[in-house]
């Protein structure tokens, strides 16, 4: 699951930016564009693994081995679906509404303003799904049942990334 949302990031980039790289270079050059992004999404989902790993190694031994894995999977999705939210914020140019630039100001603390601001949506979408996943067996149950059906679709994703590595190695020799 660390590598799933990630790579679907980097194919949603990448198909935004096929067109404007073809049209500068040619197709070719293209593919090597969402080669490397695929290859990096492939070093990065590693990276993210073995921090969650890490913390993992944190979460209390009384679950089960699947109710940890749960709870990680939605950790780390939740907060991926953050970091793309973040991206695409400074990708399309949107800007702060003016009553909330205005309020923040108002504050007197703009930085610490915004720290809570961002702080208090995050926690709530980090700490409902696992309260849930800890307390509701159902819940648990069809956060398991999804993992496993997105777990299928993953190596799809490192197919791509597969062929992206023989497209990188073909590219320099």
């Amino acid at each position: 699951m660390c590598a799933l949302p990630l790579h679907i990031w980097t194919i949603i980039l990448a198909f935004r930016d096929f067109d404007w790289v073809t049209a500068r270079t040619n197709s070719w050059d293209a593919a090597g564009v969402v080669s490397y992004g695929l290859l990096f999404a492939l070093f990065e989902s590693v990276v993210v693994f073995a921090v969650l790993a890490s913390i993992g190694l944190l979460a209390s031994a009384k679950w089960d081995e699947k109710r940890r894995i749960a709870l990680l999977s939605s950790l780390v999705v939740i907060l991926s679906l953050w970091s793309m939210f973040n991206q695409a914020y400074f990708i399309n140019e949107w800007g702060v509404p003016a009553w909330l630039a205005s309020l923040v100001v108002a504050t007197g603390r703009p930085l610490v303003a915004l720290y809570a601001l961002a702080f208090g949506p995050v926690f709530i979408t980090v700490a409902l799904p696992a309260f849930f996943i800890l307390r509701s067996e159902k819940f648990y149950k069809g956060v398991q049942e999804g993992i496993e059906r997105l777990s299928l679709l993953m190596l799809l994703y490192f197919f791509f990334d597969a062929a992206a590595l023989i497209n990188i190695i073909v590219r320099n020799l």
